[in-house]
Order: structure tokens, then C-alpha cells, then sequence
């Protein structure tokens, strides 16, 4: 029976996002198979090389530090690993603590991928799949992976292969939406003032709102409004966070391909996969989404059935 490892499935969703990212849609029709994907699951990620000695897991401790929450990982010849959570560890620590901590004591580290798989059957982990466990298995996996790095004398990307570049561009955002138009647009200026950058993102509709806006036509004012005020040289990105049914999507989204966006995330609720597709589908927009899934079956469905142009994956949410 085929057994799904979380990140060789991301490594084809790369390969699906890396096709709609250059905004070329008759590229993006050439999505992987059913069986391009299934090869992808038994292609073993980590390149150990260097490695040839067992590194058993002696302790693992959750560290805070004013408000942030770190993991340890600490084997039993005295390297260390450490990863930073995502600020959930006050609410998920008893599942990290109980249910994930556990299973890697005496472990090799060297094992990690197969070890993933394990634990999901852990004392029935299988059963509590979701945000709450795979942010716990996360933060151990982000340790073990500094952990190998450290004693490779690696990077933990050069444990995934060689590096493909070291610089990448990047977009400032605003999680506000709070802010009429204007002031969004002032804020805008003001980050990439401060940064540099050359994108923004910005968020429309209520969030999680049936249809619903922020504030008043706050959307159907920003989005022109950002391009002239910004200008053609900043490249826009627009998120819903799940505000819309098709319709409303669809609408909001002819908008943003007036104003030349790079992409629309989360037009639909997350798990609204046949919802997404169908905007997917009728825009000329790439659709962007995946940060809040955490199945490798739905993942392996949104790029096998282009449910979205550019995926995703959260690397806490999706366990690492």
C-alpha cells in the first residue's frame, strides 16, 4: 500500500505552483498526473550524505522566552537542534508535550521522513489530524532538521539539495482591514517606503464574512485606487481570507485582473475546494490557496484537478 510522506507530496506541489507562478495558463494545464505524483510520494527529500553514524534523540524540551515559544532537540552525543514556533504553543503544548515528544526519544535522527509516518500512527495521532497536531509535529521536525544541519555542517535547504538561489524578491502586507481605502494605500506606501519592496498585499472582503466587507465598499474602492497610487512598478496581491462564494469571487477577481495583480488568495472558504476551482477556473487571475489545509489527499487533489494555480502549504499547519 503507498504510503503518503507529508513533504514528498510538497515536492510535487511545488512543481504544480512553480507552472501557474510564471502566469502562463496553457503551462499551467499540464499539471502533474495522478502517477507523477504518486512517483513523487516514494522519492526519499533529504540528502544525508555525511551522515553515517546513528544521531539518537535524547531529550526534547519546549523553551519560552518572553513570549516566544522554542523547541530543543538534544542528542545523546550533545548536539542541538532548535526551531521557533508559531506562537501556538501556548494553547497546543499538551499535544506536543503528550503525543509528539514522546514518540522521538531514542529515535535516529537520520530517520525523519519515515519517522513522520510513524508518529501518525502513534498512539492514533491519525485521528487527531489538523492545525493542533501538525504545528506540534512541526516544531519537532524544524528541530531535528537544524539538528541534522548542524552536525552535516549544512544549511537545513542544503539538506533538501543544492541551493538554488540565496536571494528572492518578497512583498510587504497589510493584515489590516480596519483602514479605509485611502489610509490602506497610505499605510502601503508606507512599508514599501520602509522596506524597499517592489509587491504589496493587501486584504479584501470581511474575512471569513459570507460576502461580506471590511467596511463599506472599502474593496470595490481599494483595489483601483491601489494601482493608482502605487504604480504600475509595485506588483499587488490581494487576499480574501475565505470571504466569498464564486459569484462574489469571481466579481472581485475580474477587478483585480483590470488592475494587472499577481494573484487572488483564498477567494472561497479554505475547505470550499470545489467552490475554489470553479473561480479558479474562470479567472484569468492566478488563484492562489492551501495555507489552511493540512490533508495531503486534498492537497494532492488541488493539484491534480488544478483546484488552484499557485499552492500553499503553511509550514506549520502542514506539519512541517
Amino acid at each position: 500500500m503507498m504510503r503518503f510522506q507529508r513533504r514528498d507530496l510538497l515536492k510535487g506541489a511545488c512543481g504544480s505552483a512553480a507552472l501557474a507562478m510564471v502566469g502562463d495558463r496553457a503551462r499551467a494545464e499540464s499539471r502533474p498526473s495522478a502517477a507523477d505524483l504518486d512517483r513523487a510520494v516514494e522519492e526519499p527529500i533529504l540528502d544525508l550524505s555525511g551522515l553515517a553514524d546513528p544521531i539518537e534523540i535524547e531529550s526534547i524540551d519546549l523553551l519560552k522566552k518572553g513570549d516566544e515559544y522554542f523547541v530543543r532537540v538534544r542528542s545523546t552525543d550533545g548536539p542541538e537542534g532548535v526551531s521557533v514556533s508559531n506562537g501556538r504553543a501556548d494553547v497546543f503544548h499538551p499535544i506536543l508535550n503528550e503525543l509528539v515528544i514522546p514518540f522521538f526519544i531514542g529515535k535516529d535522527a537520520r530517520q525523519i521522513e519515515p519517522l513522520l509516518f510513524d508518529l501518525y500512527r502513534y498512539r492514533s495521532n491519525y485521528k487527531l489530524q489538523g492545525l493542533a497536531f501538525w504545528c506540534a509535529q512541526a516544531w519537532v521536525e524544524f528541530a531535528i532538521l537544524d539538528l541534522l544541519g548542524r552536525i552535516a555542517g549544512k544549511s537545513i535547504g542544503e539538506l533538501f539539495g543544492p541551493i538554488v538561489r540565496r536571494e528572492v524578491p518578497f512583498y510587504v502586507a497589510s493584515g489590516r482591514r480596519d483602514s479605509t481605502p485611502q489610509e490602506e494605500v497610505e499605510y502601503l506606501k508606507g512599508l514599501v517606503e520602509e522596506s524597499g519592496a517592489k509587491a504589496v498585499k493587501f486584504r479584501v472582503g470581511g474575512r471569513m464574512s459570507r460576502n461580506q466587507d471590511a467596511l463599506p465598499n472599502r474593496t470595490k474602492t481599494l483595489i483601483p485606487l491601489s494601482r493608482e497610487e502605487l504604480g504600475d512598478e509595485i506588483a499587488i496581491h490581494a487576499d480574501s481570507n475565505s470571504s466569498y462564494d464564486p459569484t462574489h469571487a469571481i466579481e472581485i477577481g475580474r477587478m483585480l485582473e483590470e488592475i494587472d495583480a499577481v494573484y487572488f488568495e483564498e477567494p472561497c472558504p479554505f475547505d470550499h475546494l470545489e467552490e475554489t476551482k470553479e473561480v479558479t477556473d474562470t479567472l484569468t487571475i492566478p488563484v492562489a490557496g492551501g495555507e489552511q489545509e493540512f490533508s495531503e489527499w486534498r492537497f494532492r487533489w488541488m493539484i491534480q484537478n488544478r483546484g488552484v494555480d499557485i499552492v500553499q502549504p503553511d509550514l506549520h499547519y502542514y506539519g512541517g
